[in-house]
């Protein structure tokens, strides 16, 4: 499966040659190393170990440095692809121009934390009645039961921690790629804020 690791940059909109807007998210994929490969023979499975963006000297250990002796510098994001769809060489520099035959990809982030969120902002509740004297607005009901079981169950969904969760959204549409600025446009939105690190794969639906 082709992959490439990104930075989402952000969003804007493109026209077609009919002049249709498309709202397109902004992909910048930086130097795609092959760090190693994973053969059949020697770990069981195939699959190809990727870095981008090379790290802070100042944060690098001997020991994480030593899988990059003799290839590149220490990379910040390493990430393995299973089962690589292109034959590939250790020290290969990949771009984004493995996207050009592809017509939809799947884009893994993380989205944006929330912080504690009550059950209405965090599962979209209806809530209560907003008219004086109810006395039930924005509280999310009731949530235990009786004397039996007598307890809540786990999963019930309440207030918490929302968002900073990992998330897929595929069957994205390629726009456009752009191999002199090394960019992919897809339609739509994907997760996580401006600058973040995401995973752009080939869809495996479409």
């Amino acid at each position: 499966m082709l992959g490439l690791i990104g930075k989402k940059v952000g969003m804007t909109q493109v026209f077609d040659a009919q002049g249709r807007l498309t709202p397109v998210t902004v992909i910048k994929i930086e130097g795609n190393v092959v760090v190693a490969e994973r053969t059949e023979d020697k770990n069981g499975y195939e699959a190809a170990v990727l870095g981008s963006v090379d790290k802070k000297k100042s944060t690098v250990t001997k020991p994480y440095a030593g899988q990059f002796t003799d290839i590149c510098e220490p990379k910040q994001n390493v990430i393995e692809f299973r089962n690589f769809d292109k034959e590939v060489t250790v020290g290969e520099v990949l771009g984004v121009d493995i996207f050009k035959d592809t017509t939809f990809v799947d884009v893994t982030g993380t989205t944006k934390g929330k912080g504690f969120a009550g059950g209405m902002k965090r599962h979209n509740f209806q809530g209560g009645r907003a008219s004086h004297g109810s006395k039930f607005h924005r509280d999310i009901g009731g949530t235990a039961m009786s004397s039996t079981p007598g307890r809540t169950f786990k999963g019930h969904r309440m207030a918490g921690h929302m968002g900073n969760e990992r998330m897929t959204v595929q069957n994205l549409k390629v726009v456009r790629v752009d191999e002199e600025m090394q960019v992919l446009m897809v339609r739509g939105a994907i997760p996580g804020p401006a600058q973040s690190v995401v995973i752009v794969k080939k869809a495996i639906k479409k």
